[in-house]
């Protein structure tokens, strides 16, 4: 085994159909997409370029409201990390402390993550409902008719509605993560707090979360790029809407490029999405990385 990690054209054998497919899928379209976004292209005629044009029309004189779409996915982002992360940590925490029916709960947490996005935009759809949905109608029912209203056709309700469909179908996901990260924390540890008197929760904030904050910036990135490249749930609830009220970089992107025909506006999109990723990604490892070492 060892000779085998040693040889390097080994490695390079078993490393390089993967490094070519990744390569083939990923590599090669941003680079296109690069290529396109200096281009005022429909995606049929020849293309104009214009050089960093499309970027500029991005924030400048922009009519498509593409700032707004940027701040939403930024409000996403904010609430991933400061409601639906600590709900998933606190049940991870629970959990795994070998609760009662541990295996059971774990499961069902899980199973709106495997569920397909549009199932659950169409579910959800319904649940929002104004006339025969169940929210509206359990409100009806306990008497709180004054509560009910029309969610998704609301411009203030409509990314509330949207992103706490979000948390219900990721919270699952971020639990499992940070769940084997407090499982795999030594018992021993955990006795020897409790026999130095301390309880469930000083062992959590003292013990547990400080060892899981490697796992935690993962859940962290997690989330925060999930808001910045969300497209399905939201696409199949609202389409964006209603007025724009959920319409995120994404969504622009595609109707950009699919409804209006402008590659070259679309593509910058895409770059920008790209970019935001990366560097807020490399901005939060850098930040929790420091927090980590002391």
């Amino acid at each position: 085994m060892q000779k085998l990690l040693g040889n390097k054209k080994a490695i390079f054998l078993f490393v390089f159909p993967a490094l070519l497919l990744f390569t083939v899928i990923v590599i090669v379209p941003i680079f296109f997409s690069v290529y396109y976004s200096m281009l005022d292209w429909d995606g049929i005629a020849k293309g104009t370029f214009v050089g960093f044009n499309n970027y500029i029309r991005l924030f400048q004189n922009n009519t498509d409201g593409f700032p707004r779409t940027v701040l939403n996915s930024f409000i996403l982002a904010i609430l991933s990390v400061g409601i639906q992360l600590p709900i998933a940590l606190t049940l991870a925490l629970i959990l795994a402390r070998e609760v009662r029916g541990e295996k059971i709960f774990r499961t069902i947490y899980f199973i709106p993550v495997i569920i397909s996005t549009v199932v659950i935009g169409q579910l959800w759809t319904r649940i929002y409902n104004p006339d025969y949905g169940l929210l509206n109608t359990v409100l009806r029912g306990i008497g709180l008719e004054s509560l009910a209203g029309r969610w998704l056709a609301s411009t203030e309700q409509a990314l509330g509605c949207v992103f706490v469909v979000i948390v219900w179908q990721y919270i699952g996901y971020h639990m499992l993560i940070m769940y084997a990260s407090a499982k795999s924390i030594s018992s021993e540890i955990y006795e020897s707090a409790l026999i130095d008197g301390a309880n469930e929760l000083t062992i959590a904030m003292r013990i547990s979360i400080p060892l899981m904050k490697p796992i935690i910036r993962v859940c962290v990135i997690f989330a925060v790029i999930g808001s910045f490249k969300s497209f399905d749930l939201i696409y199949v609830m609202t389409g964006g809407g209603p007025l724009h009220a959920t319409e995120v970089p994404t969504i622009l992107m595609y109707t950009s490029i699919f409804a209006k025909y402008r590659y070259g506006y679309g593509s910058a999109m895409a770059i920008f999405i790209i970019v935001e990723c990366l560097v807020f990604t490399v901005a939060i490892k850098k930040l929790m990385s420091k927090d980590v070492m002391e």
